[in-house]
């Protein structure tokens, strides 16, 4: 996958970002994803992420072969059809909708695009790589990029995704925001109550989560280093000390 670059201050700031001309990503506060329901939200985020290895069993139940499908591909053809503007107004207002938008592919480069006909919108496979980026840095997701070198892996990944299906069927969904919602208000460092955290939006909510945690293990192996009994600091990498410095 391309490298994009992401402006992170802007989004902190909570500040849209405009993809193309009818694309706009809108940063959601902790409230709006409340209201919106928040199982329903991140069904929707992680579907538009998704890539073949996340859904292979269902893939390979319809004959697409989940490691032989490109990202924009199963994006276009599969994915996006789902989600009218209503479903992903919280995202990208209400111009956008994937379910009306038709595919095409070029003749001259044999590439495919979307469009989105009354909008006048368009999403080529560069767009889409820009989406997705944005969508994955702004809830804290990462590209599953494991690759199925051997006949027996790749049945190991669609029989593992089949069970993991099957058991979450019968299970009770859980509350994704809530533990992390409690857990920071009742964390020292955090500077929101129960009240006022509702007010943040969830990337810098989800910032905060992993800079309390950078913060405190780099206080810990600093008492550790200097208590005289612990680790030797000079076998620590400097990043892991500096709680100042970037995310993972």
């Amino acid at each position: 996958m391309k490298n994009i670059y992401i402006d992170k201050s802007s989004l902190y700031y909570g500040e849209p970002f405009e993809i193309c001309n009818g694309i706009t990503i809108h940063i959601p506060t902790l409230a709006d994803i409340r209201k919106y329901g928040e199982l329903k939200y991140y069904k929707m985020v992680h579907t538009l992420c998704s890539v073949g290895i996340d859904i292979c069993w269902q893939l390979e139940k319809i004959n697409v072969p989940f490691d032989e499908i490109s990202d924009f591909e199963l994006f276009s053809q599969l994915l996006c059809k789902q989600f009218s503007s209503k479903d992903t107004s919280i995202l990208f207002g209400n111009k956008l909708n994937f379910s009306e938008m038709e595919l095409y592919s070029s003749k001259k480069n044999n590439s495919l695009y979307l469009i989105q006909k009354n909008e006048e919108i368009i999403i080529d496979e560069n767009t889409y790589f820009v989406i997705v980026s944005y969508l994955r840095e702004i809830h804290n997701l990462k590209r599953d990029d494991r690759v199925a070198g051997t006949k027996s892996c790749r049945m190991a990944f669609i029989e593992d995704a089949e069970m993991e299906y099957e058991a979450q069927k019968n299970e009770t969904p859980k509350p994704i925001l809530l533990p992390m919602i409690s857990t920071m208000v009742n964390i020292d460092g955090f500077k929101r109550n129960d009240q006022t955290v509702w007010d943040m939006n969830i990337y810098a909510f989800m910032d905060s989560i992993k800079r309390i945690s950078k913060i405190r293990n780099s206080n810990l192996l600093l008492q550790s280093g200097y208590s005289g009994f612990g680790i030797d600091l000079k076998k620590i990498k400097k990043d892991e000390l500096n709680y100042m410095g970037e995310l993972d």
